[in-house]
């Protein structure tokens, strides 16, 4: 493979091909040990929000080994509740996973009451007929 002209650094691209496992996950895991043994790869991909994020989780994780409560954590470093419970979790041994990709799996859909019945539409109708308003005013509609 031909490293294109453009590139500054030429030992950025240094992972595997695909074809050379047998399947994805194998291949996401060789990539993801390269890309961390990498600081400049890894400097090139991250933008400053991601890194940003990393930061804070691995500040909440030394924060909740030396026993600071939920409050504390979330005063200090400005997370969340469910963000520090998931860090908690993945601590546990479960990977860490955001509130929306919790969302598609723990969370449940809202229930909403039916709620108070309606009047019906056009209470004036008879059975001669209505009145619809249109653009052109009301218009008297037979049944």
């Amino acid at each position: 493979m031909e490293i294109p002209k453009g590139v500054k650094n030429k030992k950025l691209i240094t992972l595997p091909s695909l074809k050379n496992y047998a399947s994805r996950k194998d291949w996401e895991i060789v990539c993801w040990d390269k890309i961390l043994s990498s600081k400049n790869l890894l400097n090139s991909l991250i933008t400053f929000n991601e890194r940003h994020n990393i930061i804070l989780r691995a500040a909440a994780v030394k924060e909740i080994l030396f026993g600071k409560t939920y409050k504390e954590i979330g005063e200090e470093l400005l997370l969340s509740p469910q963000t520090i419970s998931e860090i908690k979790k993945a601590l546990k041994g479960s990977n860490y996973q955001s509130y929306r990709e919790r969302g598609k799996t723990e969370r449940k859909k809202k229930v909403y009451s039916p709620g108070p019945k309606r009047k019906p539409k056009f209470e004036h109708a008879g059975e001669m007929g209505f009145y619809r308003r249109t653009k052109y005013g009301k218009v008297w509609i037979p049944m």
